[in-house]
């Protein structure tokens, strides 16, 4: 069967988590389409901001904030945990592209350490 496409999974752990906010998520996600050489195009979040403080999300594995950055070819998700300082990342499009130089980027903009990371040819 021919690849229709391909996903990378990135856990990362020990985070630097000042990163893990809208302004410097849209700054990653932005820098990873100009390294992988994707087209973006709409980004979302899920998060904290702008919900009562009673509702807010206080479990070490449900605070943090979720993104999706759709793509042209699919689409980037990241989840951080603010508590736990992690965070994972998934990265699909029937597009190919550098699995390395997106782990690398990713390491280095969250300053992680890479606990797993999986590269499946999705068919």
């Amino acid at each position: 069967m021919k690849p229709y496409g391909i996903e990378l999974i990135i856990d990362l752990h020990e985070c630097d988590t000042s990163k893990f906010n809208r302004k410097e998520i849209r700054r990653y996600c932005k820098g990873l389409c100009a390294a992988i050489d994707m087209t973006p195009c709409k980004l979302v979040f899920w998060d904290d901001v702008g919900v009562p403080v009673e509702e807010r999300q206080s479990l070490p594995h449900t605070k943090g904030t979720s993104a999706v950055q759709f793509i042209l070819t699919s689409n980037i998700t990241i989840h951080t945990l603010d508590i736990l300082g992690n965070a994972y990342i998934n990265i699909f499009s029937c597009k190919s592209f550098d699995s390395h130089k997106a782990t690398g980027l990713t390491k280095g903009f969250f300053s992680g350490k890479v606990i797993n990371s999986l590269l499946v040819e999705r068919i």
